[in-house]
């Protein structure tokens, strides 16, 4: 199912408190968003990681992204199964955990999060392959996931290639 069709229940904030699994599908109410909501889970992501930053190492913050995958994955499937959509636009927990992803190769800066956040959105709605090709046939939560995973990988080669000719 595509995520442009429309969803069996609408989503609202007492649609998210009824299963976990949607409140955390939605970024915790981020996904709400009337426009952009991949947009809005994509900065939701940003004080999270202030916040785990303080508490956690770089190294201890990427091993944190696998059982949040996880979670996601569950939480994307029982949403989408809910909704009657299988990537509905406002799930947005894999926007979150693949720019926690992201935000690892930049520095804690202005610029680095700024250039982590444009990168990251930019790949994520271009989807080049092999993107597209997971978004179109993967199913389920894994499916709704792993494109921005791999949006995530797209984004991070090239701050790495930017950073190589001008560090940031």
């Amino acid at each position: 199912m595509s995520h442009k069709q429309a969803p069996l229940v609408r989503p609202t904030w007492r649609f998210l408190l009824v299963h976990p699994a949607h409140f955390i599908a939605f970024g915790f109410g981020s996904g709400l968003a009337k426009k952009a909501p991949g947009t809005f889970g994509t900065l939701a992501a940003l004080p999270i990681y202030a916040i785990l930053m303080q508490w956690l190492s770089p190294l201890a913050i990427a091993w944190f992204c696998l059982p949040v995958f996880v979670i996601g994955c569950w939480a994307s499937e029982v949403t989408g199964k809910t909704l009657g959509v299988h990537d509905y636009g406002g799930i947005v927990i894999d926007e979150i955990v693949a720019m926690w992803l992201v935000l690892l190769f930049v520095p804690v800066s202005a610029v680095g999060w700024g250039l982590a956040f444009a990168m990251f959105r930019f790949f994520d709605i271009l989807k080049p392959w092999p993107i597209c090709w997971f978004d179109l046939r993967v199913p389920g939560g894994i499916g709704v996931m792993i494109d921005d995973i791999l949006a995530a990988a797209y984004a991070i080669l090239a701050l790495l290639a930017i950073q190589h000719f001008y560090p940031l």
